[in-house]
């Protein structure tokens, strides 16, 4: 007996992004299966760093800090992933991430080694966060306005536009003062509430810059080959394939918007069904609910969610 899924959907890859990670993920994974030991036990030594640890126990004020969180979503996106084909025949016919997200999307196309991406990945999450140490940021999101109203809040208040998730839920992005501004004149703007996030700083915006230059040189000693399937950039919310538009595309996005709304619309259009996320918290089907009602979204975080996903995919043949 094998497990096949049903070739009459189209199915989605997404990948969680900075914000997703808890203590203790992954955990379940790595006592239950040897493929995700192993990964984990890899990625371990490619940093040189206890990071499943930081995963496994915390402290949390550790694992959110973003020099970890984001190799740790990244490592734990692609075991999810991993096992999940293990136990499933199931190939996508895209994928995409949120920010943090989309490396994990090009690694699983094999655009980049898992190596390769790991490092990429612990090295971005560094950048950005010694960007955040040398500015004053902030951010917070638009919630319950049309777009135009809140780009021309951010414009009024120095800001930048830093993620479209969906429609009324718009995150600017910019210095504190900047950022404060917006939320006391959102109603004003038409906007039904602006609320202040609890991040370390100013992120997808121009105070990250100096991570992006960085990163810009990090991404030019990295062999990128053409994606196995589409993969969509945040800042196009197109598919990327050439190497030097994927790197340059990678190197905007740290301070260009995440367009994370236009982009599922856009698979969504293309005839696509049926989206897996990889990551806890199930922030994407959320999202997606919001896009598109009644979407079908199946997340697999632990060893209870990708059991109900093999269950969900498969047929008997």
């Amino acid at each position: 007996m094998s497990s096949q899924t049903s070739s009459s959907r189209r199915v989605v890859f997404l990948f969680s992004g900075q914000g997703a990670q808890k203590v203790g993920m992954g955990r379940d994974l790595v006592d239950a299966f040897p493929q995700a030991r192993e990964m984990c036990a890899d990625a371990d030594e490619i940093l040189g760093m206890g990071l499943t640890e930081v995963m496994f126990e915390g402290p949390e004020d550790q694992l959110t800090r973003t020099s970890f969180c984001q190799p740790a979503l990244y490592l734990h996106g692609l075991v999810c992933m991993r096992l999940l084909q293990e136990h499933v025949s199931v190939e996508p016919a895209a994928t995409a991430g949120l920010s943090l997200g989309e490396f994990t999307a090009h690694a699983a196309a094999g655009t980049f080694s898992f190596a390769d991406g790991l490092r990429l990945v612990a090295r971005r999450g560094q950048f950005m966060e010694e960007a955040c140490a040398a500015t004053a940021g902030s951010m917070a999101a638009m919630i319950g306005g049309d777009e135009e109203a809140v780009r021309k809040l951010a414009s009024d208040c120095d800001v930048d536009v830093a993620n479209f998730n969906a429609p009324g839920q718009i995150v600017l992005s910019g210095s504190v003062e900047g950022v404060q501004k917006a939320i006391a004149g959102a109603k004003g703007a038409g906007i039904r509430m602006g609320k202040e996030l609890n991040v370390a700083g100013a992120y997808h915006s121009r105070l990250m810059d100096s991570a992006r230059v960085k990163l810009a040189a990090e991404l030019a000693t990295v062999d990128v080959n053409a994606p196995a399937y589409p993969v969509i950039s945040n800042v196009t919310a197109t598919a990327v394939a050439d190497a030097d538009e994927i790197r340059a595309t990678l190197e905007a996005q740290v301070t260009g918007s995440v367009r994370w709304s236009e982009s599922m619309e856009g698979l969504l259009e293309e005839g696509n069904d049926l989206f897996i996320e990889f990551g806890p918290g199930g922030v994407l089907a959320g999202l997606m609910g919001r896009i598109r009602k009644g979407t079908e979204v199946i997340g697999v975080h632990d060893v209870a969610s990708l059991e109900q996903a093999v269950a969900a995919l498969t047929t008997e043949v």
